[in-house]
C-alpha cells in the first residue's frame, strides 16, 4: 500500500487517432492492479474507447490539437506548416495542466506524446516510440545507410537524389534536437519497445543519441494476448484506424473491392461511440464501428488474413497475438511508411502501398511472403509501474527531494 493514500496518476494520450489510447490500456490495468487512482485526459472518441474498458474511471477532456491529415506529399509538408499552431497548443496544454493541478489532487502524469503535459511540482513521464521523427525529405529513409536505401517495400527501383538525401538527413537531425528539447522537460521517458534485434520501431526508437533524461524501454504494450483458437475460422479481418479523412479514404477503397470478393470478412471501422450507420456490402461481410478488446482479441487470433494500417499501436497488437498481417501505411505519413518497410524487411509483416491497392493481389503476395513473428519476451510492465509508484510515493512523503 502507498502511504498517505493511493497515488493519483493522470494519463493523457495524444488525440491523433485511437492508437495512443489503446496502448495506454495495459498501463491503466497495471496501475489499477497496484491500487493507484487513475484519471484519464483524452478526447471524446478516446474516452469512449477507454470508458468501454474502465467505466469506473474519472474522465476529463484536455485541449485538442484538431489536426486533419491530407494524403501524399501534403501530409508531411502540411504538418511542417502547422508547427506554429502545434507549438501554441503545447503552451495551452501546459497551462491547462497547471490549472488542473491547482484544482485536483494529482501526483504524477503519464503523457503519451503530449508535449505540454509536464510540471515542476509532480513527476511527469513522456511516453513515445518515436524519438527520431523522420522528415521524409528526399525519402522517408533519409537517416538510413546506403545499403538500406537500395530497396523499398514495392521492390521497384527508385532514384535517391544526393542533395535531397543530404537535406533529409540534416532535417532529421534538426527534428531529433527539436523533439528532445521538449522531451527533456519531463522527468523521464518511457519507450514502448525492446532493445536489440527484437526492436519493433527500429530507428524511430533507437537513434544514435538518446535524451539526457532517464530513458526506459518498457517492452511491447498491448491490451491483447494469444488465446486458444476457436473452431470457427474467419477468412479476413480488416482493422481501420487513424485520423480523418484518410481513414475513410482507405475504407472506401476496401469496400469497393470487398463487393467483388468471396472472402468471409469482418471489418472493424475504428469508430468507438459512433452512431454512423453500418453499410451493407454482401451477406458474408460483417461491419462493426467498434469492438471491445475481448471480441477483437478473438477475431485477431482466429483470422487467416489481416489488413491494417502500420500504426505502431496496431503493430504491437499484432505482435502480441503473434500474427503476421498486410500493412498499408497511411500515405505520406513517414513514420508508418518507415515501419511498413522496416517490418517487411524483417519478414515480420507484408507491407504494400495504398496507391493502386489490390485486395486479391495483396493476399496472394502475403501467402508467398514466408513471414514469421519472433517470440517476444514477457512484459516487465509490472516492475516498471511498481518502481514508478514507489518513486511518486517517495516524492509525496518527501516533496522537493
Amino acid at each position: 500500500m502507498i502511504e498517505n493514500g493511493p497515488v493519483s496518476v493522470l494519463i493523457a494520450p495524444l488525440d491523433w487517432g485511437l492508437g495512443h489510447a489503446t496502448r495506454c490500456i495495459p498501463i491503466i490495468n497495471e496501475l489499477l492492479r497496484q491500487r493507484a487512482r487513475v484519471i484519464i485526459a483524452a478526447n471524446r472518441e478516446q474516452n469512449n474507447l477507454i470508458k468501454s474498458e474502465f467505466p469506473q474511471l474519472e474522465f476529463i477532456e484536455p485541449p485538442a490539437y484538431k489536426i486533419r491529415y491530407k494524403g501524399g506529399v501534403l501530409l508531411k509538408w502540411g504538418l511542417l506548416f502547422r508547427l506554429p499552431s502545434i507549438l501554441k497548443q503545447v503552451k495551452r496544454e501546459n497551462k491547462w495542466l497547471d490549472d488542473i493541478l491547482q484544482h485536483r489532487h494529482i501526483d504524477a502524469v503519464i503523457s503519451d506524446n503530449r508535449y505540454g503535459l509536464f510540471h515542476k511540482t509532480c513527476i511527469s513521464i513522456f511516453m513515445t516510440h518515436q524519438l527520431q521523427i523522420l522528415s521524409g525529405i528526399g525519402t522517408p529513409y533519409a537517416s538510413w545507410n546506403k545499403k538500406d536505401l537500395r530497396s523499398r517495400v514495392s521492390s521497384k527501383p527508385f532514384f535517391v537524389n544526393r542533395w535531397s538525401l543530404a537535406v533529409g538527413r540534416w532535417a532529421d537531425r534538426k527534428l531529433l534536437n527539436w523533439n528532445y528539447a521538449f522531451i527533456e522537460k519531463f522527468s523521464s521517458c518511457w519507450i514502448p519497445d525492446l532493445e536489440g534485434r527484437l526492436s519493433v520501431a527500429g530507428l524511430l526508437s533507437h537513434p544514435a543519441k538518446l535524451p539526457s533524461i532517464p530513458v526506459k524501454y518498457i517492452g511491447i504494450l498491448s491490451r491483447l494476448s494469444i488465446s486458444e483458437k476457436n473452431i470457427q475460422k474467419n477468412s479476413l479481418l480488416i482493422l481501420l484506424s487513424g485520423p480523418e479523412p484518410l481513414r475513410t479514404e482507405f475504407e472506401n477503397i476496401l469496400f469497393r473491392q470487398l463487393a467483388n470478393s468471396r472472402l468471409n470478412t469482418v471489418v472493424v471501422r475504428g469508430l468507438p461511440g459512433s452512431d454512423l450507420p453500418v453499410p451493407h456490402i454482401r451477406e458474408d461481410v460483417q461491419i462493426w464501428n467498434h469492438l471491445p478488446s475481448k471480441e477483437l482479441n478473438v477475431l485477431l487470433n482466429n483470422s487467416e488474413y489481416i489488413i491494417a494500417r502500420s500504426g505502431y499501436s496496431t503493430v504491437m497488437d499484432l505482435l502480441a497475438v503473434k500474427k503476421n498481417a498486410i500493412l498499408v501505411p497511411t500515405p505520406g505519413q513517414t513514420e508508418q511508411e518507415y515501419l511498413g518497410h522496416y517490418l517487411h524487411e524483417k519478414k515480420w509483416m507484408y507491407s504494400v502501398a495504398q496507391k493502386n491497392f489490390n485486395l486479391g493481389e495483396a493476399i496472394n503476395n502475403f501467402k508467398n511472403a514466408d513471414l514469421m513473428v519472433p517470440e517476444m519476451p514477457d512484459s516487465n510492465l509490472r516492475y516498471i509501474i511498481e518502481e514508478f509508484l514507489s518513486e511518486v510515493s517517495r516524492q509525496k512523503k518527501y516533496p522537493g527531494k
